[in-house]
């Protein structure tokens, strides 16, 4: 029996799941040689990689002014990221399509819900594709210094990095898949090695003050809370390409329970590990915690270059995946008629349109950062993805909450709705949270980023009026 009722979206132009979407998604998408959908091993590394972008290898020193109550807030922000992969695993089973958030908030509040998810969501994919890139520019320097030797080096070198994704992007979703599971196997080897064989050379007496701000346990988890914030976007990633994944009822919430736990682990046993194997004094000034942690197992050098590899491949990795979920909920939404039609077109199993747009936007920013040397800027417009990311998170759930409380209670088991309630629950309290870490200058600007996104609601909303007349 299922758990909440069935539900009807709203009568779209092209409703998905409808005969007309099916075969539009067919039709050039998932056929061909090139074009794949992924199965559950593929779409768990969509997760993780997406969710363990390059941030991992900078997060322990970040932290670790404010001592090891972080850990306790890495914690806690585990389990929130959790709940919401349950939320997201619970609403693909009822709506297996591509576009995640976007088709949730549409299907339980409408076409303004919806695109407002859909424009929130694409903004958070592009402004980090061109965070990640930018990041990536440090560790390349790394293997190669004449990168980090002038500004367009550095330029060309994060273009580059953005591009060559959105390449294995444009080749097909088969060549998507493959790239994500090399990628996925190449940075957790290094990862793993601090996350588990650091454990064996442990130091508590490296660990450090468990508080060490004159703030309050309350205002030093919350503080250290919103540094971390960002290190769980993306446990929508399976859900978002769900039209691309087999059995998507099964495998999608399958895929991001697996892959964010997956994630946490990770996060959690490798901050753990570098906490106990570099002094307190010496990580908070560390600009490479993970380096410092491999010297300090093995002695020698050498670990500069290794984490330089694996932070590289991570990134690329990441932006592979980011890449493809900035393109499928625009391409979701134009199907519908709220995004332009333009972003429909799919080619290889890969929305096109979305893909060259998204890295054009992304080249722009990047351009834009190292020709006005706008760092500051360029950090806010990062938190910034903060508190857009958390739009369709919340909307998201409030869907499921709505889904659950309009529920006829014959098709609907009390138990399970209790636990589902309460999931439901938690992860709208996380996205909140969520909103609250990024800080009132990012909450405000962001906010200038969403009703930015109401004259083109009104401009599509209208033409789609005008279609359907």
């Amino acid at each position: 029996m299922s758990t909440t009722p069935a539900i009807a979206p709203p009568a779209p132009t092209t409703a998905p799941g409808s005969p007309a979407a099916e075969a539009r998604e067919t039709d050039g998408g998932s056929g061909g040689p090139h074009a794949r959908r992924f199965g559950l091993p593929i779409a768990t590394c969509l997760v993780m990689g997406n969710i363990i972008g390059g941030g991992i290898f900078l997060l322990p020193a970040s932290v670790a002014p404010f001592g090891t109550i972080s850990l306790l807030a890495f914690g806690i922000l585990t389990l929130g990221a959790i709940a919401l992969a349950l939320v997201f695993g619970r609403l693909a089973e009822r709506l297996p399509h591509t576009g995640g958030p976007y088709v949730y908030a549409r299907a339980a509040f409408g076409d303004f819900a919806g695109f407002l998810a859909a424009w929130t969501y694409w903004i958070t994919s592009w402004v980090s594709n061109a965070a990640l890139a930018v990041a990536a520019v440090g560790y390349l320097a790394v293997l190669f210094p004449a990168v980090g030797d002038h500004t367009w080096s550095m330029c060309l070198a994060a273009l580059a990095v953005q591009w060559l994704p959105a390449l294995a992007n444009l080749a097909g979703t088969r060549w998507v898949g493959t790239v994500q599971v090399v990628a996925t196997v190449l940075k957790f080897a290094p990862l793993l090695l601090v996350a588990v064989g650091g454990l064996f050379f442990f130091d508590p007496a490296n660990l450090g003050p468990f508080q060490a701000t004159g703030q309050s346990p309350v205002g030093a988890l919350s503080a250290s809370a919103a540094i971390l914030l960002f290190s769980y976007l993306g446990v929508e990633s399976a859900a978002v390409s769900a039209g691309e994944v087999r059995d998507p009822a099964r495998n999608v919430g399958r895929a991001t329970v697996l892959g964010t736990v997956g994630a946490a682990v990770v996060y959690l046993l490798g901050t753990l590990s570098v906490f106990g194997l570099v002094a307190h004094d010496r990580l908070v000034s560390s600009e490479a915690p993970f380096t410092d942690a491999v010297n300090a197992m093995f002695g020698g050098t050498w670990g500069g270059t290794v984490v330089a590899c694996a932070a590289v491949v991570s990134m690329l990795g990441a932006l592979n995946g980011w890449t493809l979920l900035s393109a499928q909920t625009p391409y979701a939404a134009a199907k519908d008629g709220l995004f332009p039609k333009a972003f429909e077109t799919k080619r290889r199993g890969v929305p096109v349109t979305g893909v060259v747009v998204t890295v054009l936007l992304a080249s722009a920013l990047t351009v834009y950062n190292y020709t006005a040397g706008s760092a500051g800027v360029f950090e806010s417009l990062v938190l910034i993805t903060t508190f857009t990311a958390t739009v369709p998170y919340l909307l998201s759930t409030a869907a499921q909450i709505h889904l659950l409380l309009t529920g006829r209670s014959e098709q609907v088991h009390r138990g399970r709705l209790v636990r589902d309630g309460v999931v439901a629950s938690l992860a709208f309290g996380f996205s909140m949270w969520l909103v609250a870490g990024a800080g009132y200058a990012a909450v405000y600007q962001g906010v200038l980023f969403l009703f930015a996104g109401v004259p083109v609601y009104a401009v599509m909303a209208a033409r789609k009026s005008r279609a359907t007349a």
